[in-house]
C-alpha cells in the first residue's frame, strides 16, 4: 500500500513540475502525458465539470497562466491515501496551498493589479496506473477578487487573510507516513462528521459542547473569502458555526466523493456535499426559499485525538448563483470568450 501511495505522489509531483514549467501555449503535451483520455475535472463556478485534459488546459490553465505571470506553486499540504468511501480503495493525492503570480492581465474579468496575487487552491487527483483519471480542484475566486479591490460579498464574520499552512509546518508528506496515524486522523474526522449531522435546535451551549468533543480549544478554522477565518472554539461558534446553522431552514447531507487521510492530515470533497435552503442572515443574504447545492473541500490537521486546524474551500459563487445571485455577472465579470 505504501508503494502505491508513494508512486502516486511521484506521478503527481512530476505532473506539477511539467505543468508549472510549461508555457501557456505548451500545456497540451503535458496533459497528453499525465491525464487519462476519459478524464473528469471538477472545478469551481464558472468552470464546473470538464471532460478532457486539453479542455482543462485551454479553459482554465492557459488563461490563468497568462493572467498570473511567473506563476509559482506554493504547497502547504501534500498527502495521499486510499478513498475510504470506495470499495476498490482508489488512490488519491491531495495538494493544498496557493498559486502565486504577478496579476498582469484580467482573469474572469478580474482587473490586474500588477502586484503579487495568491489564488488559494486545493486539488484532489485520482491516480490509476500512470495517469490521473479524476480531479477535483477548488479555488477561492472571491479571495482573488478582494485582492484586486473588489468586494463580492457583504462584510464577513471572520477575518480576511492570505491563509498560512499548518502551524507545525509538516504538511508536505513526501515520505511514507505511519498508517496508524492516518487511521487516527480518519477516526477524528468521522466522529466530527457524525456530530454535525445532528445540528438542528442545538443551543449555543450545546454547540460548544459538541465542538469540544472533536476540536482542540485553540482550533483554527481557515474559511473561504466571504466567511473568513476564526480562532478558538468559542469564536468559531460565534463567527461561523452558529451563524451558519441559524442561516438555513433545511440541511441535507449528500455524502462525499472521496475521504482519506495520511499521517496527521486528512480531508474530503463532495459534489455536492450539502443541499441547503437559506432562511436569511447567512453572509448578509436574505431568505430565498430555494434549496441550493454547496460543494466543499475540507482539509484537517489532527493533534492528539482531536482536530486542530481546518482549511475550507466552498464554491460560494456556485451556491449563490443557484439562489439567483450571479456574483461575477453583477460586477461585470465573467469568463473570457
Amino acid at each position: 500500500m505504501s508503494n502505491d501511495l508513494q508512486g502516486a505522489k511521484s506521478l503527481v509531483r512530476a505532473y506539477y513540475a511539467a505543468l508549472d514549467g510549461a508555457s501557456p501555449e505548451a500545456l497540451g503535451p503535458v496533459m497528453t502525458q499525465y491525464i487519462a483520455p476519459d478524464y473528469l475535472w471538477r472545478g469551481c463556478h464558472p468552470f464546473h465539470e470538464l471532460t478532457s485534459g486539453q479542455e482543462v488546459a485551454a479553459r482554465f490553465w492557459a488563461p490563468l497562466r497568462r493572467a498570473l505571470t511567473a506563476l509559482q506553486r506554493r504547497q502547504d499540504i501534500f498527502i495521499a491515501g486510499r478513498n475510504t468511501l470506495d470499495a476498490a480503495g482508489a488512490v488519491w493525492v491531495v495538494s493544498m496551498g496557493h498559486l502565486m503570480g504577478l496579476h498582469d492581465a484580467p482573469w474572469l474579468g478580474i482587473p490586474p493589479t500588477r502586484k503579487i496575487a495568491m489564488l488559494r487552491y486545493c486539488e484532489f487527483n485520482k491516480v490509476e496506473g500512470d495517469r490521473i483519471t479524476e480531479t477535483a480542484m477548488f479555488f477561492d475566486i472571491p479571495h482573488l477578487m478582494m485582492q484586486a479591490g473588489l468586494n463580492p460579498f457583504p462584510p464577513q464574520t471572520g477575518a480576511h487573510l492570505v491563509q498560512p499552512g499548518p502551524m507545525t509546518h509538516d504538511g508536505l508528506c513526501l515520505d511514507p507516513q505511519d498508517p496508524a496515524e492516518g487511521e487516527k486522523t480518519l477516526t477524528a474526522i468521522n466522529a466530527m462528521i457524525a456530530d454535525i449531522r445532528d445540528w438542528k435546535g442545538r443551543t449555543p451551549a450545546g454547540l460548544s459542547e459538541e465542538l469540544a468533543r472533536s476540536w482542540t480549544d485553540d482550533m483554527l478554522w481557515w474559511g473561504p473569502a466571504g466567511i473568513g477565518a476564526t480562532y478558538t472554539i468559542e469564536r468559531y461558534g460565534q463567527q461561523h458555526a452558529g451563524p451558519f446553522r441559524a442561516g438555513f431552514a433545511d440541511r441535507l447531507f449528500n455524502g462525499h466523493v472521496c475521504r482519506l487521510a495520511e499521517g496527521h492530515y486528512g480531508g474530503f470533497f463532495g459534489w455536492p456535499n450539502l443541499t441547503l435552503t437559506p432562511s436569511g442572515g447567512f453572509m448578509g443574504m436574505p431568505a430565498t426559499g430555494k434549496p441550493g447545492d454547496m460543494r466543499v473541500i475540507d482539509i484537517y490537521r489532527r493533534e492528539g485525538d482531536k482536530l486542530a486546524e481546518n482549511w475550507i474551500f466552498i464554491d460560494l459563487l456556485h451556491f449563490w448563483n443557484q439562489q439567483g445571485l450571479d456574483v461575477l455577472g453583477r460586477m461585470g465579470l465573467g469568463p473570457e470568450d
